[in-house]
């Protein structure tokens, strides 16, 4: 079992589009963690009604009880909604709990931790995670990233025409190697609209993330 927290120091990124492709893309049963909010809509699901994990954060129940909020995106992928709560602070005891399910998790896990950095408290819970850092080549995204202290393992570059930043400029930048380059394509943006990312993943999106799955 491995862990893949993906994140980003930056407002559209593409963190949580990056993350649903990984998993539509991943070749073995996958658990997807949503702790931004919007993977549902990526995913074209409806918009999940019952309890998500804040919930679970709220709450004394055991490790193994996280297991009972997953939802079914097909017949490999399982969602872990957000919720409607709040993550709780660093030092949190559930946090360590968290960590627990993490171990115990069978399929392969993908955290999508939305912007700003994982949270201190899941970098502590999940120590041998393997971290992404989702970014543009984007001036303004590495100025955030060069100041950042936390490193990541890897980077997915979204790559858009007419940026004049290279991609040893975004490793230089952010002391950590580029493992996928994601082209913004608007194949992509209209199936994510569509709520047809699940089934019309456009193969190019197979092809530049397969390095990263």
């Amino acid at each position: 079992m491995t862990t893949t927290i993906c994140w980003s120091l930056k407002g559209g990124s593409g963190t949580t589009v990056v993350v649903a492709c990984l998993a539509l893309n991943h070749h073995l049963p996958v658990v997807v963690v949503d702790l931004d909010g919007d993977l549902p809509a990526v995913l074209g699901l409806d918009e999940p009604h019952g309890q998500g994990l804040t919930d679970w954060f709220e709450s004394a129940v055991p490790a193994h009880a996280v297991d009972d909020l997953a939802i079914d995106v097909d017949e490999r992928i399982r969602l872990i909604p957000r919720g409607l709560g709040h993550l709780p602070a660093a030092g949190s005891a559930r946090w360590r709990t968290f960590g627990t399910w993490l171990i115990a998790a069978r399929p392969d896990v993908l955290i999508d931790a939305g912007t700003g950095g994982p949270p201190g408290g899941l970098v502590d819970a999940a120590p041998a995670a393997r971290h992404l850092l989702v970014t543009r080549a984007c001036y303004l995204a590495l100025r955030h990233a060069a100041r950042s202290t936390h490193r990541p393992d890897g980077v997915v570059l979204v790559a858009e025409p007419g940026r004049r930043l290279l991609g040893r400029d975004v490793e230089r930048s952010v002391g950590a190697p580029i493992v996928a380059t994601f082209s913004l394509d608007p194949a992509v943006a209209r199936a994510v609209d569509s709520g047809l990312l699940r089934a019309r993943l456009p193969h190019h999106a197979r092809r530049e993330l397969k390095a990263a799955s």
